[in-house]
C-alpha cells in the first residue's frame, strides 16, 4: 500500500465489477471510497456523503455523468470531478470542461494514471479549500478586527455600552434579535475586544446540520464511533480553545445535544461522540437566537437549565425599523464596500430612493437593505441608482407614517396626543424613559397618560 493524501471519494458507474474493482484499488491507496450504481444512486449519495473527489462513468442510463458533474457544481463548487468514458471524443471532452470537470479520462486506463489523476485531485481539492479558508478570514479580519459595529442611534448605542461592559469578562452572552439583525457582528466584536482576541473565533449555524452531524462538528468523535468515522476528529469546541466559540440559531438544537451543550456549560469539559475520555473545554461562548426561547421552554422545546446558563448576560439586538436614524449610515457604508469590491467608485441613491429606504421597514432587517443596495448597484451603470433600481416591495410599501401625516377624520386633541405618544414609543423600541425625554414630559406623567389609554384603540 503506498501513502496517499486521505480524502473522500465517490465512484459513480452502472457497472458493478468496475465498481468494485475501483473500490479496491483506491481503498488500497488510502482513498475513504463510496460507491453508487448508476446516476440516480450516484445523486442520492451526493446528498449523504458531501466527498472531496467525485469519479464517475459519462454514459449511463437516465441520468449521466454529465448530469453528476452539473449537481456537483451546484451542491460544492470546489469538489473536483473526474469523468470516464469508453467513447471518447473532442466534443464531449470540450463539454466537459465547458461543464467544470477537472479530468476527462478514456477507457481502458491504467491503474496508476487513474491513481495519479485522484491525488492530483485531492490536492487540489485541499489548495482550494485552504486558499477559501484564508481569504475569508482576511476578509473577516479587514471587516471586524476591532471594529466599532455601525450605527449611533440611542437604542444601538445602548446595546454597545452593554457590550462593551461584559466583553473584558467570561459571563455566557445570549445575543436575542431578528433574522439580518446582526447578532454574529456583535459577538465578534465581544470577541475583539475581550482578553480573548488573540485566540480563535468559531461560528455554527445549530440550524444547519442535521441532529448527527451537529453533535460530531460540536464534541468531535473517535474513530469507529458511526459509519465515515475513519481517524479521531476534534470538535469546535477544541478548535476554538482560547478564544470565542458562537452558537447561532440556539434555539434550532435537539434536545439531545442540549443536554450535552449544558455539561459543556457546567463542567467546561466535553465528550467526544463514542468516546469515554472527558476534554477540557476553555472557550467563551456566545449564543445567539431569533426565537422567543422563554416560549420555547413553556412548549417543551428547549431545556429551562440550558436557557439560564446561556442567558447570564441578555443582549437584545433592536430591528432595524427601530433604528431608522442609522440607516443612512448602512447605505453610505454598504455602497462604499460594494464600490471597493468591484473596483469603482462609490454610488449613492436619489433622493427618492433615498426616502422609500428610509419609509420601507425592513423586515429582514440589515441583511434585507444590503442585499438589496447591491441588486440596485448592479442594475445601475451609471453613479446614482435612481428608485427603479431598488426593489419593487421597497418602492411600493412605507412605513408608519407620522402623526402630522395621518388621515383622521376630525380628530380630537386627545386623539391626536394618543398616536404621537404611540409613535414616539414606537421610534424608542417601548422604551417608556427615552419616550418621556422626547416628549419633554416627566416619565410619571407618561406612565399616568398610558394608564389612562389603556384598553383604548391608538389611531
Amino acid at each position: 500500500m503506498t501513502s496517499a493524501p486521505t480524502a473522500s471519494i465517490l465512484i459513480v458507474d452502472d457497472e458493478m465489477a468496475i465498481l468494485d474493482t475501483l473500490r479496491i484499488l483506491l481503498k488500497n491507496e488510502g482513498f475513504v471510497v463510496t460507491t453508487a450504481q448508476g446516476g440516480k444512486a450516484g445523486l442520492e449519495q451526493l446528498k449523504q456523503v458531501q466527498p472531496d473527489i467525485v469519479l464517475t462513468d459519462v454514459r449511463m442510463p437516465n441520468v449521466t455523468g454529465i448530469d453528476i458533474l452539473t449537481a456537483v457544481r451546484q451542491q460544492e463548487p470546489e469538489t473536483p470531478v473526474i469523468l470516464m468514458t469508453a467513447q471518447a471524443s473532442l466534443q464531449s471532452a470540450i463539454q466537459a470542461v465547458n461543464e467544470g470537470a477537472f479530468y476527462y479520462i478514456q477507457k481502458p486506463f491504467s491503474n496508476d494514471d487513474l491513481v495519479a489523476i485522484c491525488r492530483r485531485a485531492a490536492e487540489h481539492r485541499r489548495l482550494r479549500t485552504e486558499n477559501k479558508q484564508l481569504k475569508q478570514e482576511i476578509r473577516r479580519r479587514e471587516r471586524s478586527r476591532f471594529a466599532r459595529p455601525l450605527g449611533k442611534c440611542r437604542v444601538f448605542a445602548d446595546v454597545l455600552k452593554l457590550a462593551e461592559q461584559v466583553a473584558p469578562t467570561e459571563s455566557t452572552v445570549l445575543i436575542q434579535g431578528e433574522s439580518g439583525t446582526g447578532k454574529e457582528v456583535i459577538a465578534r466584536y465581544l470577541h475583539d475586544i475581550s482578553s480573548r482576541s488573540e485566540g480563535p473565533f468559531l461560528s455554527l449555524n445549530c440550524g444547519a446540520l442535521p441532529e448527527s452531524l451537529l453533535e460530531s462538528e460540536l464534541f468531535g468523535h473517535v474513530k469507529g464511533s458511526f459509519t465515515g468515522a475513519v481517524r479521531d476528529k476534534d470538535g469546535l469546541f477544541t478548535a476554538a480553545r482560547g478564544g470565542t466559540f458562537f452558537l447561532d440559531e440556539i434555539g434550532e438544537m435537539a434536545p439531545a445535544t442540549q443536554v450535552k451543550l449544558l455539561r459543556v456549560l457546567q463542567e467546561r469539559e466535553a465528550i467526544p461522540v463514542g468516546g469515554t475520555e472527558a476534554i477540557p473545554v476553555d472557550v467563551r461562548v456566545v449564543a445567539a437566537t431569533n426565537r422567543d426561547l422563554e416560549d420555547d421552554i413553556k412548549r417543551g422545546r428547549f431545556r429551562t437549565d440550558l436557557y439560564y446558563r446561556l442567558n447570564v448576560i441578555a443582549i437584545h439586538l433592536p430591528p432595524l425599523r427601530e433604528r431608522r436614524d442609522d440607516i443612512e449610515i448602512f447605505v453610505t457604508a454598504f455602497l462604499e464596500r460594494i464600490a471597493k469590491e468591484q473596483g469603482g467608485t462609490a454610488k449613492h441613491l436619489v433622493p427618492e430612493a433615498m426616502d422609500a429606504v428610509l419609509a420601507y421597514d425592513w423586515p429582514g432587517n440589515v441583511r434585507e437593505l444590503e442585499n438589496a443596495l447591491e441588486r440596485a448597484g448592479v442594475l445601475t451603470k451609471g453613479d446614482t441608482i435612481p428608485l427603479s433600481a431598488m426593489p419593487a416591495k421597497v418602492t411600493e410599501r412605507r412605513s408608519e407614517p407620522l402623526v402630522a401625516e395621518r388621515v383622521l377624520a376630525n380628530p380630537t386633541l386627545d386623539t391626536i396626543e394618543r398616536a404621537y405618544i404611540a409613535w414616539v414609543l414606537q421610534a424608542e423600541g417601548g422604551n417608556k424613559s427615552r419616550a418621556a425625554e422626547v416628549l419633554g414630559i416627566d416619565p410619571s406623567t407618561l406612565y399616568r397618560k398610558l394608564t389612562r389609554y389603556e384598553g383604548q384603540v391608538v389611531d
